[in-house]
């Protein structure tokens, strides 16, 4: 091949490398839709098309590997054609959702660096005069600026034709190759030494990630799976600002900036943010009118610490961004190759979130003969975690936000969006008002955080004890099986016989309304016929697990100076010294098998303690902890309704009764007619 070779620009040299690392990916791709209506010259329009790849060496560029290093190769001349679509004919191209797959599939076709023209213009015809045209070209050789200077000379070039005039463009003093050398040679020595040691001293310590709320676990591999939702916002709104950032003396990108960076903090709770954003990197005069790759990403950090007002915080932002852009000559990759942050295979480095303003979108493009329209294209991706864009139009501002679907649902991101224009609208009404005090929360939010959920109040009968409950149960479904343990089980009628047969012995041995009484058995029918016995007898139950260290019993046995423990025979040995009537389930069957199967009455209410439990002891002595009745009642009754739990659920008991979700268990299911 005869054609120039010459160096790639830094950022280029990024873009490459990625390919590399994934070939003939459409992740690069920028892509321009535009419906045309009206009788369209397809021969002038090819015409202007390759008029513009003449101009524009970086449209007849190829990227070659050459001794492993990447070069650019020129091709002095085209012989690039328009590709044409002949859809007149064709059913499917009726539906306009036929079209919209037709622009998405051809949108994200991937290039071949080295082979492949680098700019691809595809017309779909419906019928004489209505056509969609679809210009794609790869990022290494465009950007956004770019593709404004596509439409402007794509719109000079058409008209002029179209009247058999000679166009009127100036000729380009330089070409995008012109700058990378440009560039490599400007970025040595003592500049490139400035330029890094300002960022270095600005990013120094800063945090590595920004920990946004996720709906989803981050992936231990970023995925760039992604999505878009657009948010108009009102012309008072857009004017307000507007009118905010002249009488502050700052650009509206500054003021929107500082308000994004107060939304990321009010999320996230982090007073130091970092934030990229693209700055177009066309410094010289002789830039502005070329198509391709300058655009850079600056890092802005923003410091939110000490809660300051809207106004203080805006002139940090205001001096943040222009020393920024005093230094914005150094590329991206260069300033990560050179801080060398920690690398982390699930988030990019330095930022995580990205923000942008797009001055001067236009939906359409003024072609002779021609209404040409914007249409809007489906990208399925994100390159961060968030980016939000806003677009100035004649009617006002849009955002727009892009997202990763592996960390957020849609409904999220549309939830952010609505607290940004809350909190924009707040800070227009009082730029004085601290940060932590602007407003967020919708009027929908407020209600339902103020009103909603604090509507809790529930119907249930205020005075009642928990075995009560238990026994309204028995009373509708007395058939049913209420516990099952191994290859056992009790129903709710057998179960409340043999807890009102130990009830009633334990009264006859003493046991009355708070009377601490111990329980120490294994996981078996006997602890739950136990449980509900001391609560029936008016005892309030103390559990002693014995698989618990015997210095936490005994601890737990002498605090409480327990008169009785109900436990077996078994048991004994595992049991530290005591002073307790022993109550021995196994041995004592006869004697407790002779006592009424009737409920007891009267003797307990909902204010009388029904167990005393310890703490673990994590911050000292453990401490025991006295619950109600009405307290474990009033409990029940709401997981009962939360959990919806009918009289044929199933519930697993698997916490110690040291612990107190042992009680939830037990009582959720017993109160609910359900099967422990």
């Amino acid at each position: 091949m005869n054609f120039e070779e010459l160096p790639l620009s830094y950022a280029q040299q990024r873009l490459w490398f990625l390919d590399q690392l994934e070939p003939n990916s459409p992740f690069y791709n920028i892509s321009l839709a535009l419906h045309l209506a009206g009788n369209l010259q397809v021969d002038v329009l090819e015409k202007s098309l390759q008029e513009i790849i003449q101009r524009h060496e970086s449209l007849r560029t190829n990227f070659a590997t050459i001794e492993g290093n990447p070069v650019q190769i020129i091709k002095p001349e085209s012989n690039w054609q328009l590709t044409l679509v002949n859809g007149k004919d064709s059913p499917k191209y009726r539906e306009e959702q036929e079209i919209k797959k037709w622009l998405e599939i051809h949108s994200h076709q991937p290039f071949d660096l080295a082979n492949d023209s680098l700019i691809r213009a595809t017309l779909l015809k419906l019928s004489d005069t209505e056509h969609f045209l679809l210009i794609c070209l790869h990022h290494i050789v465009s950007d956004g600026w770019s593709m404004g200077v596509f439409i402007e000379e794509l719109t000079t070039l058409y008209n002029a034709y179209t009247k058999g005039l000679e166009p009127l463009l100036q000729e380009l003093p330089i070409q995008y190759a012109d700058f990378a050398i440009w560039q490599r040679e400007y970025l040595q020595g003592e500049i490139r030494q400035n330029q890094l040691n300002y960022w270095q001293k600005q990013l120094a310590a800063a945090p590595a990630l920004l920990h946004l709320p996720t709906d989803y676990p981050r992936p231990l591999q970023q995925s760039f799976q992604g999505d878009r939702i657009k948010c108009i916002l009102s012309p008072e709104l857009s004017q307000g600002l507007n009118k905010l950032s002249r009488e502050k003396g700052v650009t509206l990108f500054m003021t929107l900036l500082t308000a994004f960076g107060i939304l990321l903090y009010r999320y996230t709770g982090q007073t130091d943010i970092l934030v990229g954003t693209p700055i177009a990197n066309r410094t010289r005069s002789e830039l502005a009118g070329l198509i391709g790759f300058f655009v850079n990403t600056l890092v802005l950090r923003t410091d939110l610490a000490g809660n300051p007002s809207f106004s203080e915080l805006l002139k940090q932002v205001r001096e943040t961004a222009t020393d920024a852009y005093d230094h914005q000559d150094l590329p991206f990759e260069m300033l990560v190759e050179a801080l060398q942050p920690e690398r982390n295979m699930s988030y990019t480095p330095l930022f995580q979130v990205m923000f942008g303003l797009d001055n001067e979108i236009v939906d359409s493009i003024n072609l002779e003969g021609i209404k040409a329209t914007r249409q809007p294209l489906e990208f399925k991706t994100s390159k961060f975690d968030l980016s939000l864009s806003i677009q100035v139009k004649e009617a006002g501002l849009t955002a727009i936000w892009e997202y990763n679907t592996e960390l957020f649902n849609q409904s999220t991101i549309e939830r952010l969006s609505g607290h940004f224009v809350n909190l924009l609208t707040g800070i227009i009404a009082n730029t004085e008002q601290a940060i932590s005090q602007l407003p967020l929360l919708t009027e929908s939010e407020t209600n339902q955080l103020l009103i909603e959920w604090n509507n809790t109040q529930v119907d249930y009968p205020e005075y009642k004890c928990i075995h009560q409950l238990f026994e309204e149960q028995v009373k509708r479904t007395p058939d049913a099986v209420a516990v099952v343990c191994s290859q056992q089980q009790l129903t709710y009628n057998e179960l409340n016989c043999r807890a009102n047969q130990l009830a009633h012995y334990l009264r006859k041995l003493g046991v009355k309304a708070d009377t601490l009484v111990g329980i120490s058995l294994e996981r078996s029918l006997e602890m739950i016929v136990g449980l509900l016995g001391i609560l029936k007898a008016g005892g309030a139950y103390v559990p002693l697990d014995p698989d618990y260290p015997s210095e936490r019993l005994r601890f737990a046995i002498a605090d409480t100076q327990l008169s009785f423990l109900l436990t077996q025979e078994g048991l004994i040995n595992k049991l530290p010294e005591h002073q307790a009537m022993l109550i021995l389930l196994d041995r004592f069957t006869e004697e407790i098998n002779q006592n009424s199967q009737d409920n007891l009455t009267g003797v307990v209410t909902a204010n009388n303690l029904a167990n005393l439990i310890y703490t673990s002891g994590s911050t000292g002595k453990p401490k025991g902890v006295m619950v109600e009745h009405r307290g474990l009642f009033n409990l029940a009754t709401a997981q009962i309704k939360t959990f919806n739990l009918q009289s044929n659920s199933r519930l697993l008991q698997f916490a110690s009764l040291n612990f107190d979700a042992s009680i939830w268990e037990i009582i959720m299911a017993i109160g609910a007619g359900a099967t422990l």
